[in-house]
């Protein structure tokens, strides 16, 4: 903008710009401007490029334009601030001008202004000064030359065409013709330093980051900050350095976080970088403060062996303390990711926040944060990771995690300082007492420093084998996976079957994602490495670090996160309820206890409250249930009493009501006679039933009940049923019988004969049947025996051997007969008409032995073959003689007999399929010896059974051997 006049003074001056670079960010201001008028015209003289040409300003009158808008262009956040500002008392008058140029993102706009200011007067007055130059000490992060600021009194220049140049004249009253003054903010240090009581050569911090320098009586110079980036350094923890806002709070240098992290069985990487294995099985500090600044702080791990077979150990338990609190984050079960969280010993809900501590989850990882201390501490039960911010903990830290100052020399640093000659070593010396851990004693050491190698050959796994691989290779360049690599085959190989080699590569995928780039890998892992998220929400490698949930800001929910990690999120199109309700809800409304989502204005029923969903305030609002009103009842009456029962339509509203317990009746159900029954009911509004006995309608026989049409057994010989026919006197029903129709047909060889139970009697065997060669059938009476009818030389017979018929078969074996020697005429059958005889030409024979071969039988047993039998046969003299002398018949007998015998044996064959041994009696010689004509009776006197026996079986061989 141009004035209408303007009137030069004789005095002007260059200000030396500010050699800062600038980056462009754009911000656009406002800035007022206020102009003077005088009556002669004026004109202003170009200065040289990178000058600023000042500008002389006669207030004769002050008016006040409109607002412009100007773009300007300033630095980074720390970009420098340049300002020259002079303020000037003079006695009488007090006068004020400033010149000079703000710029810097901590200036709100640029400016550079001029103030004259009188007391006891309203009217401005031209003032005249001379030129003085300060030189100006800038504080700057790195190596930044000192520039050289001038100050004019009593005029204004700017800085170059970048920033333009605004000058204000003001007084204590100004007059305006287009609206109110404008108080610059010089106005504001005036007044400021007014109130100060500053000796020249000290300095304080105003706005701006600019210092304030008294330089003598009420003369002040403002210095800016001067910053230059600084060269970015290398981190041997193989991260990326962070920028660190400076203790001014306007400029920032690099710094390497002190990042320690632990896994598998274990591995651990120091804050430095340096990595080791180590297998110890007790309770560790893994980060103490050298120098104690912060009250009972520190980092653990509690390590258990996770395999029996093999001597490794996994972390079991991290535990961190700060001041007046101890968390402790623990496996539930072995080898998982499922960790429970403990504060001083109580299991607490997430997220928990007290004292300035908080524990959240972030993804898989249980995350424990101390803002004040600007340190966090995850675990998720395969690994952990301490980060902690080098300005607050550098060269100040001990433990397993070794000393934060990037430098690996000292990682392996004792607690009495020494460095041991490596990491395995000093792990063991920074054992804590565990009452949980009695084996564990600290400074004790083991004689044997534990084994970071398999021991063997192992085959490389293919799980291993990714980190090097095309699924990783984005991050190769930025964190370097040899070390993960090299703790993923110490894993396949010593504990194959736990799956740890997993643990390497979802470190150095978090590693990775911390770093900025996100991978998808257990995908790639065939399963081996999968996690399984709860039903209602799904797996993401590359989720939000902070959920956005229901309960965040609008400022947390419109915020761009740059750092991901995977875990478990609510699927797309849902959103987390609250950090401490693990509901994933499609509208944000509310929640309760019972994890059901509930939109605003629903209304429902919960623990017998009536409660609404409403949007602000406590979310839910609830009220006591109201029951419908019930009549009152009485339960008077012999067994009647009140209950009180759930209601299946209304829970919260029970029913009141009468209940029977017949165990209180008095009155007894009476005993019924067979074939009746107690019949009882129970009146209306009474509990005690009334009884009698009433007939089933059945038959009753022998103290057995019948069904109509139903059979009833009396006896054998009746066909009985219960009719439906109801006697009236003994109001039992009839039964019916009829007699049961006999069959007299008996087989041949039986007889019906009567039977204790049978009403009919019985066909019993009494003769034997037996069935003929030639198909015929005969019937023998026991003791009988005959004739085969078409074969005389076959002879059947039948016996009774204790009440058991036995038929049998015998074959006739004839003498040897020679009709020639027999006389003419005189050839007949034996009786048994099989055999022939005769008489011979000689009738005498002498008595000797005659032999056979015939087959013996013996109780239904016979044997197999014919046997030799012999036999005495021939004639002896005999003879019946008259003697008168005794008036009798003298008698003289002589048999052929045996005279000398033997017993031989035979087997027989039994129908039973039995063999049993016989002996027969076989004669070795005959002769003609004397005997009684008479039979004795003592042979009379042998038992009717044996006699009868013998009979039959004389009859059968005399019959057999009858010539």
């Amino acid at each position: 903008p141009t004035t209408s006049t303007a009137v030069p003074t004789n005095t002007t001056t260059s200000a030396t710009p500010s050699t800062t670079s600038l980056q462009t960010n754009t911000i656009t201001e406002i800035t007022s401007t206020v102009y003077t008028e005088t009556t002669a015209p004026t004109t202003r003289p170009p200065g040289p490029e990178g000058s600023a040409t000042p500008i002389s300003v006669t207030t004769s009158r002050v008016t006040e334009t409109a607002p412009s808008t100007e773009a300007t262009t300033l630095g980074s956040p720390l970009t420098s601030v340049k300002t020259t500002t002079v303020f000037t008392l003079a006695s009488g008058i007090t006068e004020t001008t400033s010149t000079g140029t703000f710029t810097g993102s901590a200036v709100s706009f640029p400016t550079s202004t001029s103030f004259t200011i009188h007391s006891g007067t309203t009217s401005a007055e031209p003032t005249l000064s001379a030129v003085t130059s300060f030189p100006v000490l800038p504080t700057t992060s790195g190596t930044t030359p000192t520039q050289s600021f001038t100050t004019t009194f009593g005029t204004t220049s700017s800085r170059s065409t970048t920033t333009p140049v605004t000058t204000i004249t003001s007084s204590l009253v100004s007059t305006s013709t287009s609206g109110p003054s404008t108080v610059s903010r010089s106005f504001f240090y005036y007044y400021f330093f007014l109130s100060l009581q500053i000796q020249a050569g000290e300095s304080l911090w105003i706005c701006n980051c600019t210092e304030a320098i008294c330089i003598e009586d009420d003369k002040f110079v403002l210095v800016p900050v001067i910053c230059n980036p600084p060269p970015k350094p290398t981190c041997t923890n193989g991260l990326a350095p962070v920028q660190v806002i400076d203790a001014d709070g306007c400029c920032w240098h690099w710094e390497c976080d002190c990042f320690c992290t632990g896994w598998g069985d274990p591995h651990y990487m120091t804050f430095d970088g340096y990595y080791y294995s180590y297998q110890g099985n007790c309770t560790y500090v893994l980060v103490e403060e050298i120098n104690k600044s912060v009250d009972n702080f520190g980092v653990y791990i509690d390590n258990y062996h996770c395999d029996v077979h093999d001597p490794v150990s996994c972390p079991r338990t991290l535990i961190v303390r700060h001041e007046t609190q101890e968390v402790r984050i623990a496996i539930v079960t072995p080898n998982s990711l499922q960790v429970e969280v403990t504060v001083n010993q109580q299991e607490v809900a997430l997220p928990y926040k007290k004292f300035g501590l908080s524990v959240y989850e972030s993804g898989i990882n249980k995350v424990v944060d101390i803002p004040e201390l600007k340190m966090n501490v995850t675990f998720n039960g395969l690994s952990f990771s301490i980060r902690m911010p080098y300005s607050l903990f550098g060269n100040n830290t001990q433990g397993q995690c070794g000393t934060c100052n990037n430098n690996t020399a000292d990682d392996c640093m004792l607690p009495n300082g020494n460095i041991a000659e490596n990491c395995e070593t000093m792990a063991d010396h920074w054992q804590v007492v565990d009452p949980s851990k009695p084996q564990c004693s600290p400074g004790i050491l083991p004689t044997k420093g534990p084994s970071t190698t398999t021991g063997q050959a192992c085959e490389e796994s293919s799980i291993c084998q990714l980190l090097l691989g095309s699924v990783f290779e984005k991050c190769h360049k930025i964190v370097d996976p040899e070390k993960f690599y090299t703790a993923c085959v110490f894993d396949s190989c010593t504990l194959p079957q736990l799956d740890l080699e997993c643990s390497s590569l979802q470190v150095y995928a978090a590693i990775c994602a911390d770093q900025g780039v996100c991978l998808e890998w257990r995908s790639h892992t065939n399963g081996v490495c999968s996690y399984t998220c709860p039903a209602h929400k799904e797996y993401r490698a590359c989720g939000p670090i902070t959920e956005i949930t229901c309960k965040s800001s609008p400022e947390q929910q419109n915020q761009t996160e740059t750092e991901e990690v995977e875990g478990c999120f609510c699927p797309n199109g849902t959103m987390l309820y609250d950090a401490g309700v693990d509901v994933c809800v499609t509208t944000c409304g509310c929640v309760g206890l019972d994890d059901v989502p509930r939109e605003f204005g629903e209304e429902f029923t919960i623990d017998c409250k009536d409660c609404v969903c409403l949007e602000g305030g406590k979310g839910i609002v609830c009220e006591a249930h109201k029951c419908a009103e019930q009549d009152e009842i009485s339960c008077d009456g012999e067994g009647l009493y009140q209950v009180t029962e759930v209601n299946s339509e209304d829970l919260c509203c029970p029913i009141i009501s009468c209940k029977c317990n017949t165990s209180f009746c008095t009155t007894t159900p009476p005993k019924c006679d067979l074939g009746f029954e107690v019949y009882s009911h129970i009146p209306n509004g009474q509990c005690c039933p009334v009884y009698r006995c009433v007939s089933k309608g059945v038959c009753v026989h022998q103290n057995a009940e019948f069904l109509p049409n139903s059979s009833v057994f009396i006896d054998k010989c009746q066909n009985c049923y219960c009719t439906n026919e109801v006697n009236i006197t003994t109001q039992l029903n009839v039964i019916s019988c009829e007699h049961v129709p006999c069959d007299t047909y008996c087989e041949p060889g039986y007889e019906r004969q009567p039977v204790t139970g049978e009403c009919c009697g019985k066909c019993v065997q009494t003769k034997c049947v037996i069935h003929t060669s030639e198909s015929s059938i005969l019937v023998l009476s026991p003791g009988e025996f005959q004739n085969d009818p078409y074969n005389n030389c076959t002879l059947y017979s039948c016996v009774t051997i204790h009440d058991q018929l036995i038929s049998s078969t015998s074959e006739i074996t004839c003498p040897a007969f020679n009709e020639d020697s027999c006389k003419p005429g005189t050839v007949t059958f034996l009786p048994n008409g099989c055999c022939k005889t005769c008489t011979p030409l000689d009738s005498s024979t002498p008595c000797s032995v005659r032999e056979r071969k015939d087959f013996i039988v013996y109780q239904g047993c016979y044997s197999e073959t014919r046997v030799d039998l012999t036999e005495c046969e021939g004639t002896c003299g005999t003879f019946s003689l008259y003697s008168a002398e005794a008036n009798s018949l003298e008698h003289s007998c002589s048999c052929c007999r045996e005279e000398k015998t033997s017993v031989k044996e035979v087997k027989l064959k039994c129908p039973n399929g039995n063999t049993q041994t016989y002996q027969y009696v076989y004669v070795e010689s005959c002769s003609c010896l004397d005997t009684e004509c008479e039979i004795s009776e003592s042979r009379e006197s042998r038992s009717t059974e044996e006699s009868d026996r013998e009979s039959a079986l004389n009859r059968i061989k005399r019959a057999i051997s009858l010539t």
